[in-house]
């Protein structure tokens, strides 16, 4: 059966005004949390300006007076719009957020069914981990929470069973779930129902515990066909392939994993690792070195939504640098 790079290549641009319809589905559906540097910051303000009201009302008062009725004036308003920002609710920065990368999303998939580099108008890069969650994910996610480092999860349904507590870890801290099918199923080699069953178990299971329905979707072996592509636009769901191919997977040594991340760098890069499906600890060893290197390179990194937010993607994606295998 076609694995997809054939059909692609052949007629790129057809298939990027087909995938023009908008996404109605929101990741603000499921458990969100802002940012944690806008809400560390929106926090502290809070605390702030809340001391100079309350320090301003003890001055301009003079004596204290009780009364049963809570203060109410603009101070009171402008704290309460302070707290509205820092939260996770609608009026949050945290939910404009998530509503402008879904625009991104959106703005996306009209110009291409498949991304696999963003654009280059800022120096940002993606780190993406397919194949959890696994044993392993926890160590990845401890790595980046201390490096304090966003990252995108392509993550498998059958998996959840086992390690669901990695899944709710990453949704708690703000990073992105994306789809990587229900049981790693090569998409282009299965029927248009089978691999409707793939897309929509994995979603399923991973909106249990705690994440939206996905946006993204990662074809396992980067197989995937024409129906692949039709069940995306369908379900709303942009594909994401990637940049560099660390080949993590075949576990080369951690000096060859940071090489070939570190080589493939470039702005708008998606780089490709794995926090599960084997022995991952070379990955974890290498993942600090790869975050160093990166930043020494001047590199700023993110999620793949933000990504295409700040870095429109061009609608000519080269599939022919893309080799199968990876994912």
């Amino acid at each position: 059966m076609d694995d997809g790079y054939t059909v692609l290549q052949e007629a790129p641009r057809s298939q990027a005004r087909s995938a023009g319809r908008r996404g109605r589905r929101r990741a603000g559906r499921g458990r969100t949390l802002a940012p944690r540097y806008w809400r560390r910051r929106l926090v502290a303000l809070a605390i702030f300006v809340g001391l100079v009201f309350v320090a301003g009302r003890t001055v301009l008062a003079g004596p204290a007076h009780t009364s049963a009725r809570a203060p109410v004036g603009p101070g009171s308003h402008y704290l309460a719009r302070i707290a509205t920002l820092a939260g996770s609710g609608k009026g949050s920065l945290a939910a404009m957020e998530i509503s402008a990368q879904n625009q991104a999303i959106d703005a996306t998939m009209q110009r291409t069914p498949f991304v696999r580099v963003a654009g280059s108008q800022h120096r940002e890069i993606a780190l993406t981990f397919d194949d959890g969650p696994g044993p392993y994910t926890p160590q990845i996610l401890a790595v980046l929470r201390r490096e304090h480092v966003p990252a995108t999860f392509f993550q498998i349904g059958i998996l959840q069973r086992y390690f669901h507590v990695s899944t709710t870890a990453i949704v708690a801290a703000g990073d992105v779930i994306g789809d990587h099918t229900e049981a790693h199923a090569p998409m282009s080699r299965l029927s248009a129902a089978l691999q409707r069953q793939q897309l929509l178990q994995d979603a399923a299971v991973i909106t249990q515990f705690g994440a939206s329905f996905p946006r993204l979707f990662r074809p396992p072996y980067g197989l995937f066909n024409q129906t692949t592509l039709a069940l995306l636009r369908r379900y709303h769901m942009l594909m994401v392939l990637w940049t560099v191919d660390t080949s993590d997977y075949r576990r080369p040594g951690v000096r060859a994993i940071v090489r070939t991340a570190l080589s493939g760098a470039r702005p708008g890069a998606i780089i490709l690792m794995h926090d599960a499906g084997g022995n991952r600890s070379e990955t974890v060893a290498a993942l600090p070195q790869i975050i160093a290197g990166l930043r020494a390179r001047g590199y700023q990194l993110v999620t793949v939504p933000r990504l295409l937010l700040d870095n429109p993607a061009p609608a000519h994606q080269n599939l022919g640098a893309l080799a199968p295998g990876g994912g």
